[in-house]
């Protein structure tokens, strides 16, 4: 091999190491950034990453919204019908936020309770989101699976 060809095969061979660890530290950067949707089956299930910031999808459970008068302090419930999960939220609810409507809520669980950072509802009477319903079916899944009669 000559002088030359063995420089150009090691400058190859750096620019594709280089090449390399630079997707390497793309994809560990966007999967760190990734928040998945779970729904309250899921994230009681222990499913949602521990101490991560993760999605909690459902819907607003009817008379559980509790609002502080002295802050924006608001507490609720979101259920997928199944299971139930508190959530937290400090600062300004969205317009079309009530009971019995889809939200999608982005935090953190803190104990027995979920501390939403964001809070986002659905936009009309007929939409929900599609990760909310695919949560929201799961949950039917698993909890027919649970109830399988015995014989």
């Amino acid at each position: 091999m000559t002088p030359t060809r063995k420089r150009r095969l090691i400058a190859v061979g750096l620019i594709l190491l280089a090449v390399g660890v630079a997707a390497a530290l793309t994809v560990t950067a966007l999967s760190q950034n990734m928040t998945y949707l779970f729904s309250p089956t899921e994230a009681l299930a222990g499913k949602a990453p521990p101490g991560a910031s993760f999605k909690l999808g459902g819907i607003v459970l009817e008379k559980s919204i509790r609002r502080d008068p002295a802050s924006l302090k608001v507490d609720f419930i979101v259920s997928d019908r199944f299971k139930q999960i508190p959530v937290e939220y400090t600062g300004i609810l969205p317009d079309l936020f009530r009971e019995g409507q889809s939200i999608v809520a982005t935090g953190k669980m803190q104990g027995d309770h979920f501390a939403a950072r964001e809070v986002l509802a659905k936009h009309d009477e007929s939409y929900m989101p599609k990760e909310v319903k695919d949560a929201i079916d799961k949950a039917k899944a698993a909890h027919a699976s649970e109830i399988k009669p015995k014989p």
